[in-house]
């Protein structure tokens, strides 16, 4: 699904010698290459303030902690996504409120986030899945409206743009009150093991987020606020600082694979290849097709068979869960979240995928169709 030790082997004198770098100075907690990680990506998002983080999930519960959200508010968000989403909520006694999907892009549906505001809603947290943004126009003019926060779970979007109606174009993860990511090391910009960020154009928000990533201390042994211990590693900052210079190439990359996957496979009559937002570029962390749901397995079986890898990103929603079960939800009550579950199938996306290899991948899923 992804090769990793390909793209590695590309970048690898310059990789080694940042690893290097760290090792001969040992300043392995908060050495120079955190900050010098953060500098640049403050500057390729083109926001105020970056902070890392020990992984994406720690972003968001940070998130959620930096705008001072207390047990019981509810923070309305997809049920078809990653569990960190949902995990980060629940862990701060806070609940999680659902709002299905759209058909098309298979983000959140700004109409059914209208629809579950209430009175004890303080954040709508809107997951731009599979490389595309959701509907921000739409998400921020509601928490306008409100009086709510945005949170932003950009995890597999690192590098999307959106371009709002009046014509303002933004990055993924710059568009609410914060933003989050992961560089877990699939990503388009993934590290060698755990790491996370979280971005704001607030100061006021990210001096709490840099405070509370250092255990709610903002001068070392004295404490404001209860805090955490979520720190990216001083190697892991140095690795992602050498690939930073190549995100962009890396996502244009995955954009040309798309582009022959949607020539091969655009014109097969039960299968849906990924529908593109209007006004968000897709920079394809994943590139999903949607099939009928009596096809999904079986084909699935099909590639594997044929030794071609694929994933289900996500067989089961989040309000069916049995972590989740005591938040009362029933099958039913999202249905295109829940047909997603099971007719979505992921197949390779990555850098370093040859002509041959995706020739081979489309030409076996179109042998099974014909079959």
């Amino acid at each position: 699904m992804v090769d990793l030790r390909g793209q590695y082997f590309k970048i690898r004198s310059e990789i080694d010698a940042a690893i290097n770098k760290v090792i001969n100075s040992s300043a392995f907690i908060n050495g120079p290459e955190v900050a010098s990680f953060q500098r640049n990506l403050e500057s390729f998002q083109n926001i105020g303030h970056a902070i890392t983080c020990g992984n994406g999930t720690d972003a968001l519960q940070i998130a959620l902690m930096a705008l001072e959200t207390e047990p019981g508010d509810e923070v309305i968000t997809t049920p078809f996504t990653f569990i960190a989403t949902v995990e980060a909520i629940a862990l701060l006694g806070l609940k999680p409120v659902f709002a299905d999907v759209h058909p098309g892009s298979f983000n959140i549906d700004s109409t059914a986030v209208e629809q579950a505001i209430t009175s004890r809603t303080r954040v709508i947290l809107p997951v731009h899945l599979y490389g595309q943004c959701a509907d921000m126009d739409a998400v921020c003019g509601l928490a306008q409206k409100h009086g709510l926060r945005v949170i932003e779970d950009a995890a597999q979007a690192l590098g999307s743009e959106y371009t709002f109606k009046d014509g303002k174009v933004k990055k993924a993860g710059t568009m609410g009150d914060i933003g989050c990511t992961s560089f877990f090391p699939s990503k388009n910009l993934g590290c060698f093991g755990d790491g996370g960020a979280m971005f704001t154009g607030l100061p006021e928000v990210g001096e709490k987020l840099r405070s509370i990533t250092l255990h709610g201390s903002k001068v070392k042994y004295y404490h404001d606020m209860i805090g955490v211990n979520s720190r990216l590693d001083t190697l892991q900052a140095a690795i992602l600082d050498v690939k930073l210079k190549y995100l962009e190439k890396y996502n244009l990359s995955r954009s040309k694979a798309a582009g022959y996957y949607d020539a091969a496979l655009g014109d097969i009559d039960r299968l849906q290849i990924p529908a593109r937002s209007g006004q968000s570029t897709h920079i394809y962390h994943a590139y999903t097709l949607k099939t009928a749901p009596a096809d999904r397995d079986s084909l699935r079986d099909f590639l594997k068979q044929r030794g071609v890898p694929t994933m289900v990103y996500y067989p089961v929603p989040m309000h069916l869960q049995k972590a989740y079960s005591h938040y009362g939800y029933r099958e039913g009550d999202f249905p295109v979240a829940e047909e997603l579950c099971r007719s979505v199938l992921s197949i390779p996306m990555h850098t370093e995928l040859q002509e041959d290899q995706l020739e081979y991948i489309c030409n076996t899923i179109r042998e099974y169709y014909k079959g």
